[in-house]
C-alpha cells in the first residue's frame, strides 16, 4: 500500500493515522457487542461496550499528544469519534433494550426507536454544550441509563418512565454534567463517577446477580450524575470560588 510506504510517508503521519485506527477499533468492539446482544448475552455485550468506552477515553489524549489534527488535517478525528459515540452510546444500548424486551411489546421497540431518533437529532445540535462545558439537554448517555436498568432489573413501568422522560429531556434547556470537563465540584464529580464505574464493573462480574448495596450504590451515584447538572444550574453559586 502506497500510504504506508515507509520511504514516502513520514513517521509522524503513520503514528497519527494509527490513532485514527485506534478510534475506529471501537466500531468493531461495538459490533461484537451487537452479536452478543443478538444472542441475549447481555453481560458479554456490556463488557465489549466497556472496552469500546475505554478506547474512547484514551484516544483523545493520545491524539493531542501526537498532534493528529496538525499532521493529518484532511482526516477528521471529531467526525470519526461522533460515529463511534453514536454506535456505542446510543445504537448498541437501544438494541440491547429492544432485545431484552424489558418494556414489553411493542413498547421496547418504540422505546428503542425513540432513543435512536432523538439521539441522532441531538448529535446535530451545534449548541449541545454550554460555555462552562455542561451538556444542554440529556446528553444521550444511553449506555449508562440502559446498564443501570439492567442492574436494578427494572420493571416495565420503571424502564418506560426512565427512557421516555430522558428522551423528552434531550430537547429541554436543562444542564447535564460532563464529569471531566465541568470545573464546578470537579473532584466530587470525578469521585462519584469513579464509584459508579467500580460498582458497575462489580455488577458485571456478578452477572447482574447484584446484592442490594451494589444496586443502591449504582442507583445513588447514577442519580447524582444524572441530576447534579440541573442542581448547579438552579443554584449557580454552588461550586464556585
Amino acid at each position: 500500500m502506497k500510504f504506508f510506504n515507509y520511504k514516502r510517508v513520514p513517521y509522524a503521519e503513520i503514528r497519527a493515522f494509527s490513532v485514527h485506527i485506534l478510534t475506529a477499533s471501537g466500531s468493531f468492539l461495538a459490533f461484537l457487542g451487537v452479536v452478543a446482544a443478538a444472542e441475549h448475552r447481555f453481560v458479554d455485550m456490556f463488557w465489549w461496550l466497556g472496552l469500546a468506552l475505554a478506547v474512547d477515553g484514551i484516544d483523545g489524549p493520545i491524539a493531542r499528544k501526537v498532534r493528529v489534527k496538525e499532521v493529518l488535517p484532511n482526516w477528521s478525528g471529531d467526525t470519526l469519534d461522533n460515529v463511534i459515540d453514536y454506535v456505542t452510546y446510543v445504537l448498541l444500548p437501544a438494541f440491547a433494550l429492544y432485545q431484552s424486551g424489558m418494556i414489553g411489546e411493542p413498547w421496547s421497540f418504540l422505546a428503542a426507536g425513540a432513543i435512536v431518533v432523538s439521539s441522532a437529532i441531538y448529535y446535530a445540535d451545534m449548541g449541545m454544550k454550554t460555555d462552562d462545558y455542561f451538556f444542554s439537554g440529556f446528553p444521550v448517555v444511553w449506555n449508562m441509563v440502559v446498564f443501570t436498568l439492567f442492574v436494578i432489573d427494572a420493571s416495565e413501568i420503571t424502564a418506560s418512565v426512565v427512557v421516555f422522560v430522558s428522551v423528552l429531556l434531550t430537547f429541554m434547556p436543562i444542564n447535564f454534567l460532563h464529569p471531566v470537563r465541568v470545573r464546578r465540584l470537579r473532584p466530587l464529580n470525578l469521585a462519584v463517577f469513579a464509584a459508579w464505574s467500580v460498582l458497575s464493573v462489580y455488577a458485571l462480574l456478578l452477572h447482574f446477580d447484584t446484592p442490594a448495596w451494589v444496586v443502591a450504590g449504582v442507583v445513588g451515584t447514577g442519580l447524582y450524575l444524572y441530576g447534579i447538572g440541573f442542581v448547579l444550574q438552579v443554584f449557580p453559586k454552588i461550586g464556585r470560588g
